[in-house]
């Protein structure tokens, strides 16, 4: 299979700068590069364009970056709580994808999308995760992210504190015995 020769456009993750001519292969660059802009074909026509539009796809590129760079500064250490139901051993019934984050990072006041969201792996334990969030492609902040099944138990989470999920269960087990336990001492009336 050969390699498709592309200009970048703008930055790629593991792959170059704005204005590098790299070979990339067919499917890579017909269904991510040349459709989401990040890059066009390299032939001789679109060369001559790039050189002609070079300074101005700089300065573009530039003023986003200076935008992004403000914008981090400003939603630096941001955290963001997601309210989880799950299991006794802390599993999830689910898990936390992209968009969740995307939605709860817009709700805390900066606005994303899921694409701009870098998670591995669905997340599907209780817990902090630290997530990237690439507001440029040469700026990325990091979220917190705090998943929990309460408020309470979010906060005790970012105190430090370990969440024992089977001494919370039974602490409520407690709570339910003391409770029968003086409904059965009351005085019938």
């Amino acid at each position: 299979m050969a390699a498709t020769e592309v200009i970048l456009l703008q930055r790629v993750e593991h792959l170059g700068q704005m204005g590098d001519l790299v070979r990339v292969k067919p499917g890579y660059a017909r269904n991510f590069l040349l459709p989401t802009g990040k890059a066009i074909r390299a032939n001789n026509a679109n060369r001559a364009r790039f050189e002609q539009e070079r300074a101005q796809l700089e300065a573009q590129n530039i003023k986003r970056r200076e935008e992004a760079e403000r914008l981090s500064e400003r939603m630096d250490g941001l955290s963001v709580i997601l309210i989880r139901q799950a299991g006794d051993g802390g599993n999830l019934y689910g898990s936390v994808s992209t968009r969740d984050i995307a939605v709860a990072v817009t709700e805390a006041g900066l606005t994303i999308s899921r694409q701009q969201v870098s998670l591995p792996h669905p997340i599907k334990q209780l817990g902090l995760y630290d997530v990237r969030v690439a507001l440029h492609p040469e700026v990325t902040i990091i979220v917190r992210i705090n998943v929990a099944r309460s408020a309470e138990e979010a906060e005790r989470q970012a105190k430090g504190e370990a969440i024992d999920i089977e001494a919370d269960d039974e602490i409520v087990a407690e709570d339910v015995v003391a409770e029968e336990v003086s409904a059965e001492e009351a005085p019938a009336a």
